[in-house]
């Protein structure tokens, strides 16, 4: 048995689902009168909400399960640990004989974790690794105060099956979260604080209305809707799948106001031979056409997308189509990974793995051809005026840092509050920020 912990602390990895998700946590936590903590050796109770995503995941934890228990070992410390989100999810059991973790949660009973908790504490065993159907949603508290930019989890999980991904199987199949609750979630954030609100999903454009018939209201019915709350400015979303780009949403990013010209859309691969092999679902000029297509109604959005590189059986040739994708899109942002075999995927099972050091060289190529773009994304934008909210201090004297309608960061000096809504003209860029003159303040 442990003392009931009075202080705690949570640290996410990965994806913006998980930083949701982690501030979910500690928001059920306070709820309890545990008081949080940014120092994790200092904490009764700490929480690694994990993500399984890329190679060596597990044993990263296994990693800070050690070192937390030896930076508090330090101080005669024994904090109670939990391990929660994917990793917990595709592994709980093993996790619990090995490291000898109190708590293992997964991502689809996180709402639990105080009574998992309180179960600990009391010596008993505390793993719960449902994934129910019943939405966790509705007993998580209210939210508190939050930044000026939130999340707001609309649905979760994968029916796509990409050879390559665990998220269908830690996750679970797609669910969309009900029209009405996301509503009621959205004007309490907007309440607490929030102007801008990302919705986030694994397959964020898959939401649809669970209240009426199947596929009755789409994201951007949604859309529409949270865009007529009073006091917020700004709508994004995230992860979209190229499948679920619906002519409504498209013509979504012509006509909402609020909704910012921004799209992650990630395509993996510019080879349609690979896309296949990934059960991608769509061929490198599907992805074109639609982008043209969502540029015919929103000519400057900026463009993000995700890579794989290595992905088994893919050649040079193969390589070369991404390239060629690269240069015909000109991201203004995008992620590049390197291919890691995920247990129990059709893809680790595949012939033709890549060498390592011919994907590191080819990542390296790619990742220089997508840093060329979002540095001339940004260059072009210098001129521009736009509106920038204001999201924390810089590190200068004086200094703000915000963020454009294109999700580029941007500097300013001046006398701003965190939350205006600044008009700047964009005055110069670098590789991965920009600095903006202000010229009046649209919102305060």
């Amino acid at each position: 048995m442990k003392p009931a912990p009075q202080t705690f602390h949570v640290k996410s990895f990965g994806c913006q689902m998980n930083v949701y998700d982690g501030e979910r946590m500690a928001e059920l936590m306070a709820a309890q009168g545990l008081r949080a903590t940014d120092d994790a050796a200092s904490a009764d109770l700490v929480v690694l909400n994990t993500c399984h995503i890329r190679e060596r995941a597990t044993e990263k934890v296994y990693s800070d399960i050690g070192r937390i228990r030896k930076d508090a070992g330090k101080a005669g410390r024994a904090p109670m640990i939990a391990v929660a989100g994917c990793v917990a999810q595709a592994e709980g059991e093993e996790i619990v004989r090995r490291a000898k973790v109190d708590v293992v949660v997964g991502p689809q009973s996180y709402h639990n974790l105080p009574a998992l908790v309180a179960d600990a504490a009391a010596g008993l065993a505390a793993l719960d690794t449902e994934m129910p159907l019943l939405s966790k949603f509705g007993a998580l508290p209210a939210r508190r105060r939050v930044g000026p930019s939130a999340f707001l989890t609309v649905q979760e999980g994968c029916d796509k099956f990409c050879t390559y991904c665990v998220v269908p199987y830690t996750r679970g199949a797609e669910i969309s979260r009900p029209f009405a609750a996301i509503v009621d979630e959205a004007k309490a954030l907007v309440d607490a604080g929030a102007r801008e609100i990302t919705l986030l999903g694994q397959n964020v454009n898959a939401w649809s209305d669970d209240g009426g018939p199947a596929g009755s209201r789409g994201l951007h019915d949604l859309i529409r809707t949270l865009d007529r709350i009073p006091g917020l400015a700004r709508i994004r979303y995230t992860t979209s799948h190229p499948n679920d780009m619906t002519q409504g949403l498209i013509d979504a990013h012509g006509d909402v106001e609020s909704l910012m010209p921004f799209l992650h859309l990630p395509v993996q691969s510019g080879s349609t031979r690979i896309l296949k092999a990934m059960n991608r679902s769509h061929g490198r000029d599907d992805y074109l056409r639609l982008l043209d297509r969502v540029r015919a109604v929103r000519p400057d959005i900026a463009l993000s997308g995700d890579f794989i590189v290595g992905f088994p059986g893919e050649t040079e040739a193969d390589f070369a189509e991404t390239l060629s994708l690269v240069d015909a899109v000109g991201y203004a942002q995008a992620f590049s990974f390197k291919y890691s075999a995920r247990p129990g995927t059709p893809a680790a099972a595949m012939a033709g793995a890549v060498p390592p050091e011919v994907m590191d060289d080819r990542l390296q190529r790619l990742q220089a051809a997508l840093n060329r773009d979002q540095h001339a994304f940004n260059l072009a934008s210098v001129g521009r005026t736009c509106s920038l909210l204001i999201e924390r201090r810089g590190k200068l004297p004086g200094q703000m840092l915000g963020k454009s309608p294109w999700l580029q960061s941007v500097h300013l000096i001046g006398d701003h509050a965190i939350g205006d809504l600044v008009s700047v003209t964009l005055a110069a860029a670098g590789p991965n920020s920009l600095t903006g003159a202000a010229n009046i303040a649209v919102a305060a």
